[in-house]
């Protein structure tokens, strides 16, 4: 059996990039997450208390870019709505529309970062979605 989950400390989700600098400028400026650890190379930002995404440069990281992104980085927020507004303004490349799923009950938009992973926004539309 695995140690508790108690013990875990964060959680970081890994993306690998062909442009660092251009990455990171995205994720401070537009998304306006805080660097939490800065790796050289790998630089962590913190999304929510525990959650984190790592850019990696690709020429030294343990995966390659590739220009498929079969991965999707959601953040859930309280007021989609004015994240939406505010992506609109950005003018963030494939901006999808605000959409709501009832199925699975969020309300959300999608739209690519600047190497191409798609990145979520969403709010719960009923509690325990």
């Amino acid at each position: 059996m695995p140690p508790a989950q108690t013990d875990n400390q964060l959680a970081i989700t890994f993306l690998y990039y062909r442009d660092l600098p251009r990455a990171m400028r995205f994720y401070e400026d537009v998304m306006g997450l805080p660097l939490a650890i800065d790796q050289g190379w790998c630089k962590i930002y913190q999304i929510c208390p525990g959650a984190h995404v790592g850019l990696v440069d690709e020429t030294k990281g343990m995966n390659k870019w590739a220009p498929v992104k079969p991965v999707q980085l959601c953040i859930r927020v309280p007021d989609v709505a004015s994240w939406y507004d505010y992506a609109q303004e950005k003018t963030l490349d494939n901006l999808s529309e605000l959409f709501v799923n009832d199925e699975i009950g969020i309300k959300a938009f999608v739209f690519d970062d600047p190497e191409g992973y798609q990145i979520e926004i969403q709010s719960a539309t009923r509690a325990g979605a």
